[in-house]
């Protein structure tokens, strides 16, 4: 089974979520990520799905989708020029002792300070899901007290 990125252009109406949630959940697939935000254009969302299934079943999914009321537009990402983010919010366990090291770290990846306290720091990690991956690799002997991730996201490159 391999990895597909679906982007789902729908109307921002009520429901229209749980009805495009409910075509992969119908088809036995779990959705890895979910991210679902306005567009330039209040009337209209994007839902960045990413999910691994059987190409044949994930394309029948694609067709089904389009036939849903609601919805202007449904594009596979995987196979096409696309840049791809994702946001990790990482709170590990620091020691005074260890803060020196843990900075480092941060910064080899990047990572922004998002909050400090006498026994904890919470980094803002972005970028590809493998940079955030590593991230949560390297700090985990530092004692990963909680994670959460958005979701990737992901646009078409514009072709010149």
């Amino acid at each position: 089974m391999s990895q597909h990125i679906i982007s789902v252009k729908v109307e921002n109406k009520f429901g229209v979520l749980a009805r495009v949630a409910g075509l992969f959940s119908a088809r036995g697939y779990n959705i890895d990520s979910l991210a679902v935000s306005k567009t330039e254009d209040d009337d209209i969302s994007i839902m960045t799905i990413v999910v691994k299934g059987d190409d044949r079943i994930i394309e029948q999914v694609k067709k089904q989708l389009h036939k849903l009321i609601d919805i202007i537009k449904v594009s596979d990402h995987s196979q096409q020029a696309s840049i791809k983010r994702e946001l990790a919010l990482i709170k590990l366990n620091c020691t005074a002792a260890k803060r020196g090291e843990v900075l480092q770290l941060a910064t080899l990846f990047g990572a922004e300070v998002a909050d400090i306290s006498l026994k904890t720091i919470t980094f803002s990690v972005d970028g590809d899901s493998g940079k955030i991956d590593r991230f949560i690799e390297l700090a985990a002997p530092y004692g990963i007290k909680e994670s959460m991730r958005t979701g990737l996201v992901s646009i078409l490159k514009e072709k010149d």
